[in-house]
């Protein structure tokens, strides 16, 4: 067997040799976690086990780099930073090894091995990776006596919890439903996401105008007359669920439709009889009185219920999802409904027309990459979002075939840029694009050729209800470790000094960085030691 070591950075494909340079070691913090890879190739398919030792072995896992096949790579429009704009294996998932694993004879694998020292270890050692055909090889791992401070970000990966349901073949609100959401939450917990979107009612997005999502419905809604009664109680073990997993934030679903705020989300209600009965959806004007009325009445009793539960600072609320300028004089009437029945609170929205925003109609704006700099410097607070059309002009992402330093180097960005808040639409998102057919993400990676492959999911579903995670989530997290260790330098050395640091090269702008593995694994390292002399 042929082995190299190599940087989390690194994508290794089944048919090319990585061309990277060897890593011999690193250094981490101690509440950090550092992953690296072993890539091998054998000339012959043979089972075999990979041992980990040494003192950080018991504070390691180790995964096995599995490829799903890319349809669509990219879009037509798209710049050239990437490793390829081909349709074929791409690697992606991680599948934990348990035993022994499968080297497949021609070609290239890779085994992704993460260090977690939980605070519990500090000091240099040497952890060695050894396989039973031949062959191992020893990094040199420093774990700085030092902490990560506390995520400041908030961070929100639009949660889609009836997937889970088509996918699992659960019904919403089972016992199911419940033990597996609760798993895919810690997961997106462990990796920085603290704010989940949450489905009062059966959410308006990406969905074929007319169609339907499966329903999710937490808020029960009793309708006798022209009267509503709420019950709570789905929703409040969603909520307990929630901060179980160490949740921060709650992000509670869009009151009106994507794409103009014309019409109602689906709304289930039940009459006298106790049958139940779409009250509201496709067919309501949202402008109209019997939906503006039954908001009015919802929103008394979701703030009782917000207070109850210390929510009023932790929530937020939307209307819409990225209203035009031709949807404005409806979105501002949506809004000003808002400001009414819900003052106070926090409502924000994704939107990337600065003139728009000028209107007042939205408070807290969350602009595409692509638009940011229209908003530095002109909003309480700056907050951006990536999606699928983020492929152009070097602009951080995460598609499957982009280098993931394009995925990590978002991390410096918000450090640099001061961003509160980042917003992406798919953590789990498993259906064809308008959800017009459930889809195995095994499979179909670019939601039948509607996005770049990535773009719509971060974790995949195992067979024991658990998610398994991508290497694009880890790089992700990698991107926000990075953003809180040098918010741990400046508290040691002041922002100009840091800044100093991570433009050595260039200023850093969104659509500007440095597209050079090297610089930016020697960089971070710079940063540790710096916060390890100080």
């Amino acid at each position: 067997m042929e082995i190299l070591v190599l940087s989390s950075l690194e994508k290794v494909f089944y048919d090319e040799k990585p061309k990277a340079e060897e890593i011999s070691g690193f250094s981490m913090l101690k509440n950090e976690r550092h992953s690296f890879q072993i890539a091998f190739y054998s000339e012959k398919s043979e089972k075999i086990k990979v041992e980990l030792s040494g003192a950080l072995a018991s504070y390691s896992k180790s995964f096995l780099v599995k490829t799903v096949p890319v349809g669509t790579a990219c879009n037509d429009d798209a710049d050239d930073y990437f490793l390829r704009k081909t349709s074929g294996d791409y690697p992606d998932y991680l599948e934990p090894i348990d035993g022994e694993i499968t080297a497949e004879d021609g070609k290239w694998q890779s085994v992704w091995i993460e260090i977690s020292p939980d605070g519990e270890y500090a000091g240099k050692s040497e952890l060695e990776v050894a396989f039973s055909n031949g062959g191992s090889k020893k990094i040199e791992i420093e774990v700085i006596d030092a902490l990560l401070p506390k995520q400041s970000l908030v961070h929100t990966n639009w949660y889609h919890s009836d997937c889970l349901c088509n996918y699992y073949g659960f019904e919403a609100l089972s016992d199911e439903f419940w033990e597996t959401n609760e798993n895919f939450i810690k997961t997106a917990v462990q990796h920085g996401i603290n704010c989940i979107l949450t489905p009062l009612f059966t959410p308006p997005l990406d969905t074929k105008v007319g169609g339907e999502r499966r329903t999710v419905q937490l808020v029960k809604v009793y309708k006798s007359g022209g009267k509503y009664r709420f019950d709570f109680r789905n929703l409040q073990k969603w909520i307990d669920m929630c901060r179980r997993c160490g949740v921060e934030y709650i992000e509670f679903s869009h009151l009106f439709t994507q794409w103009g705020a014309k019409h109602a989300p689906k709304i289930i209600a039940i009459d006298r009889k106790g049958r139940e009965k779409k009250i509201f959806g496709w067919s309501t004007d949202a402008k109209g009185r019997k939906y503006e009325e039954f908001l009015r009445t919802f929103a008394a009793e979701l703030i009782k219920f917000i207070d109850k539960n210390d929510l009023r600072n932790r929530c937020f609320i939307h209307v819409s999802d990225e209203p035009s300028d031709k949807h404005l004089k409806t979105y501002r009437k949506h809004a000003t409904l808002f400001e009414e029945i819900f003052p106070g609170f926090a409502t924000f929205d994704a939107l990337s027309d600065f003139e728009f925003y000028k209107t007042g109609a939205v408070k807290l704006p969350v602009p595409c990459e692509s638009d940011i700099e229209d908003f530095v410097g002109n909003v309480p607070e700056l907050w951006t979002y990536y999606c699928c059309g983020q492929d152009k002009d070097n602009l951080p992402n995460r598609f499957m075939a982009m280098p993931s330093l394009r995925n990590r180097i978002l991390g410096f960005l918000l450090y640099k840029y001061e961003v509160k808040g980042f917003l992406q639409w798919g953590y789990n998102f498993y259906n064809l694009q308008y959800s017009v057919k459930a889809i195995s993400p095994y499979e179909i990676t670019d939601a039948g050729g509607s996005f770049p492959s990535g773009d719509s999911f971060m974790v995949y579903p195992a067979k024991d209800k658990t998610p398994l995670a991508s290497l694009r989530l880890k790089v992700f997290y990698d991107g926000f470790q990075d953003m809180m260790a040098l918010q741990l330098l400046e508290s040691k050395i002041g922002r100009e000094k840091t800044l100093e640091l991570i433009e050595n090269r260039q200023k850093l702008k969104f659509t500007s960085y440095p597209k050079d593995e090297k610089w930016f694994l020697e960089t971070r390292e710079k940063i540790n030691q710096m916060i390890k002399e100080n």
